[in-house]
């Protein structure tokens, strides 16, 4: 991470003997005030993109195995599993309805069972303890 620190105050020290170089008090004078505020900002933007790929931490995706002890100790069915992906998707119940072609109370059924397995009392916690659990990805 220094050595990036590093690379990006020499290009801010380069970009500076840049405008040195290129004798900035002479060409401030010919062009529009506009050119180099629209220079300036291009080169942070350059600047800032790369900084942001390098130091910006890389995952990689691993394939998700679902915790099949979880669901049979805990006795969560298929059904249940489906209406958890749903809910942590961000669906609501009358989504969740259409999508699995069931009634809004029938989604409402499951959502209380699952958590009273989950022993959770809101959607939020419940999908966290199914991270937790590895019942979701």
């Amino acid at each position: 991470m220094w050595r990036t620190i590093a690379i990006y105050g020499v290009a801010l020290a380069a970009g500076a003997f840049v405008l040195q170089w290129l004798q900035y008090q002479y060409l401030a004078r010919t062009m529009a005030p506009e050119f180099y505020v629209v220079l300036i900002a291009l080169g942070f933007t350059a600047l800032g993109i790369w900084a942001g790929n390098r130091l910006t931490p890389r995952t990689v995706a691993r394939d998700f195995q679902r915790n099949e002890a979880a669901l049979k100790t805990l006795g969560v069915t298929e059904r249940e599993v489906a209406v958890l992906e749903l809910l942590a998707a961000g669906s609501s119940n009358k989504e969740i309805a259409r999508q699995l072609d069931i009634s809004p109370n029938t989604v409402k059924t499951h959502i209380a069972s699952l958590f009273a397995k989950l022993e959770v009392q809101r959607r939020t916690q419940a999908i966290q303890k199914a991270r937790e659990l590895k019942l979701l990805p």
